[in-house]
């Protein structure tokens, strides 16, 4: 007697059947889509460096010329407990590659971040990467002409992560850009408006005294330390306005920044 196809076994073999063939196509497709989609990452990640160095023209034809802009910056790895670079030693002890190295996917590793105090974590962050990638620009005399910074912190509805990028002095703003943030369209999402970004090129952030003075303020701001705030939107200014004060900080990159410059 033939088997009846229409039993619940035979349901249950075509079904599983199902499953193992759409299992097999996924997973070949990830494998097969992975390096295009580390490739984009890679990219997009590069758009944006450039781009908060006032270096990215959105009129650009190829990806090779962004490959050819970027090319310019080095990427090096900083150590935040101690201001300096990772050795080599460290690297490997870590296993770090420094051209794929990303602090978010180990942002929860006791490895390599601890938890930060109420206290001390005015960004809202909870945890500190100790090993974070910085990418430096270096003039044909081996002088430092750009630093691009990424930072963080938390805004009204979630984490926004940027790059902030400075002139070799350490001081001088050159830009700043938010690649990923959950803020309110036409509210805190102008954060990513160029005009609203069109204000941060010149400004100095430390103070005479080696103090973070760059900050966002309340309405309009003044002289060569304050930017405008966002109409409307206060709590994402003052998360921007947090994060700069934290990563140019002592637990940040204040630390790293002053070595860099006094030699």
């Amino acid at each position: 007697m033939s088997a009846n196809k229409d039993s619940v076994g035979g349901t249950l073999k075509v079904a599983l059947l199902l499953c193992v063939v759409c299992s097999i196509f996924i997973s070949s497709a990830a494998v097969i889509l992975k390096p295009m989609q580390e490739a984009n990452k890679t990219l997009d990640r590069n758009k944006n460096i450039l781009a908060a160095a006032g270096m990215f023209d959105e009129q650009m034809n190829t990806n090779d010329d962004v490959d050819e802009l970027f090319a310019q910056f080095t990427p090096r790895i900083v150590d935040l407990e101690t201001g300096d670079f990772a050795t080599e030693e460290q690297l490997a002890e870590l296993n770090i590659d420094v051209t794929t190295y990303d602090q978010r996917t180990v942002f929860t590793d006791p490895q390599f971040s601890e938890a930060l105090e109420a206290s001390e974590d005015i960004a809202g962050l909870k945890r500190l990467v100790r090993f974070v990638t910085v990418y430096l620009v270096e003039g044909p005399n081996g002088e430092l002409q750009d630093i691009v910074l990424p930072v963080s912190g938390y805004g009204l509805w979630g984490t926004m992560y940027g790059y902030l990028a400075l002139e070799g002095d350490a001081n001088t703003v050159k830009g700043i850009g938010f690649y990923d943030q959950k803020e309110t369209p036409g509210l805190g999402g102008e954060i990513t408006n160029p005009r609203w970004k069109a204000q941060w090129p010149g400004k100095e952030v430390y103070s005479e005294d080696g103090d973070v003075a760059l900050s966002v303020v309340k309405g309009e701001g003044q002289g060569v330390h304050q930017v405008d705030g966002l109409a409307g939107a206060s709590l994402t200014s003052r998360g921007v306005d947090n994060l700069i004060e934290f990563w140019l900080g002592p637990l940040g990159f204040g630390p790293f920044l002053t070595k860099l410059t006094n030699g």
